[in-house]
């Protein structure tokens, strides 16, 4: 009698499966509710529309090179690719492990054009909090909160009052996974003694869409409102600018904002200019 082959056994047993069903299956134990998951289904339907609803046990590199060059004939950016395809490597990394998809293709991430990386100059703020103020001074604590830590806005909606110990607030809730704590500077540490009587964080239970609908009314009359790029997030991108330039090296950088790799921080190595003024005088002196 043959001794059974787990692996052969594994791979008979395995039944196959659209992304579509694999996404309805994980979505809610790999996302948390919000936008990001708003998009990754966004993102998934459109690859499993590709795929014409093709059902698998087995991902191939093809498969995987199809999708990709299919995004890009839609005229996807490297940048916008790689969100989709970051989205498609942990649905499937979730599949393999639960032994609904017995391999993986090897997933290599498109180089990406560097944008222009836009930030609040300190009387654009000055201007922009002003106007956010006169409208709700809860959004105004919030955005204090926001450029003086670097935070995303989710994660300083889901900020309790036990995350903040020693004036220092401890982020769990983060796009990586990873928790990080930032001190607070005095600006912060006021801001959040305003919102003292709110529980169970200072800004638990704000609409991230209302903040926003005030956010796009103050900034057009901070006569910012043709900057597409003025959005909520150009504070944690102003935060980092300030860090830089005012010459914080960019590990640091990196652990402030909790960024996985240096590279994401390396956007902000440009600011940094000044730092190479120190080797003037060395060439210098070669001239004397």
């Amino acid at each position: 009698m043959e001794a059974s082959d787990p692996i052969k056994k594994s791979a008979k047993n395995t039944c196959k499966a659209t992304l579509a069903e694999l996404l309805q299956r994980y979505a809610d134990i790999l996302w948390d509710e919000g936008k990001h998951k708003y998009n990754v289904k966004a993102f998934v339907g459109e690859l499993d529309e590709i795929l014409l609803g093709k059902r698998f046990s087995v991902f191939s590199q093809e498969m995987l090179d199809g999708l990709i060059g299919a995004l890009r004939k839609r005229g996807n950016s490297n940048a916008t690719i790689n969100r989709k395809m970051a989205a498609l490597r942990k649905l499937l990394r979730k599949a393999y492990k639960m032994g609904d998809v017995h391999n993986l293709p090897e997933f290599k991430r498109q180089k990406e054009k560097a944008g222009r990386l836009r930030f609040l100059e300190a009387d654009e703020e000055e201007l922009l909090f002003r106007e956010i103020a006169s409208r709700s001074e809860l959004y105004l604590y919030l955005s204090i909160f926001l450029v003086d830590t670097g935070a995303r806005l989710g994660e300083a909606i889901a900020l309790k009052w036990n995350d903040i110990h020693e004036g220092r607030a401890t982020f769990w809730v983060t796009k990586s996974g990873r928790s990080r704590t930032v001190p607070l500077t005095l600006r912060a540490k006021d801001a959040l003694k305003k919102c003292a009587d709110r529980a169970p964080g200072p800004f638990s239970r704000i609409d991230q869409q209302k903040y926003r609908a005030v956010w796009n009314a103050a900034k057009v009359d901070a006569r910012l409102g043709d900057e597409e790029d003025v959005v909520p997030h150009i504070l944690r991108h102003t935060c980092a600018s300030r860090l830089v330039r005012g010459g914080i090296d960019l590990r640091r950088v990196q652990m402030w904002l909790g960024h996985q790799t240096l590279e994401m921080t390396m956007r902000y190595a440009h600011l940094a200019s000044h730092d190479l003024d120190m080797c003037v005088p060395v060439l210098e002196r070669h001239l004397k």
